[in-house]
C-alpha cells in the first residue's frame, strides 16, 4: 500500500488507512469517520458531499467547496487530511477497550500519547487441542513506512506469532511495550 510523498501515515495513519480502506470498498461511506486531535469529527461523509475543512489555529469548520467529491482521488485527499490532524492521542479515544480474551483481527494495541504508539493484530490463530490463542502484529513508524509484520523478541522460536498465555500485564514489541489494556476495538455500527 503506497505511502504518499508526505511524512503521513505512521502508526494511527496506517490503522486508520486499513480501516477507511476496508470502509470505502465496501461502500459503507457513512462509516468513515475519525476525529482530530482537538475532537473535530471529520466525517467523510461531509467530503464527499463537496465540504472542506477549514482550520484557523485551533478552530476547525466545514465550508462548502464544490459538487459532491465521490473518486477515490477525493477519498484519497480526505485520509491525507486526517492523517494531518489525528493521531493516536484521538485515536484512541475513539475506539473500545477489549480485555484481551476477546483479542480478534482487527484489533489494536494503542498508546496515545506524544509520542504515542498503535500495532494491529492482523492474524489470529487457535491450537485445536490446547486452545492457545497466537495472534500476529503490524505496524507503520516514523518517519512514515509501509506497514510491516512485528517480528516477536521474547519468543523467537515462534516469531511472528505471539502468544496471549505470555501477555500477563505487558505486550512486548519491537520497538514498544503496551499494557494489556490497551487494547482497543473500532465500534463498528454494522
Amino acid at each position: 500500500m503506497d505511502i504518499g510523498k508526505r511524512d503521513l501515515q505512521q502508526c494511527a495513519d496506517a490503522v486508520i488507512r486499513l480501516r477507511a480502506e476496508y470502509l470505502w470498498q465496501t461502500e459503507r461511506f457513512e462509516d468513515i469517520h475519525f476525529n482530530f486531535t482537538n475532537g473535530f469529527n471529520a466525517a467523510y461523509s461531509k467530503w464527499r458531499a463537496g465540504y472542506r475543512i477549514r482550520i484557523n489555529g485551533n478552530q476547525v469548520s466545514w465550508v462548502k467547496r464544490s459538487a459532491s467529491a465521490t473518486s477515490y482521488a477525493e477519498f484519497r485527499k480526505y485520509l491525507n487530511m486526517v492523517f494531518a490532524y489525528a493521531g493516536t492521542l484521538s485515536l484512541e479515544k475513539e475506539l473500545q477497550a477489549r480485555p484481551i480474551s476477546e483479542l480478534e483481527v482487527g484489533d489494536i494495541f494503542i498508546q496515545g500519547g506524544s509520542p504515542g504508539h498503535a500495532v494491529l493484530v492482523v492474524d489470529k490463530a487457535i491450537h485445536q487441542t490446547t486452545d492457545e490463542v497466537l495472534f500476529c502484529l503490524a505496524q507503520s513508524y516514523m518517519p512514515a513506512q509501509s506497514m510491516h509484520l512485528l517480528k516477536n523478541p521474547n519468543d523467537t522460536a515462534h516469531s511472528p506469532w505471539y502468544s496471549i498465555k505470555n501477555i500477563h500485564s505487558e505486550l512486548y514489541t519491537p520497538e514498544w511495550t503496551f499494557k494489556a489494556r490497551n487494547l482497543k476495538r473500532f465500534v463498528s455500527t454494522q
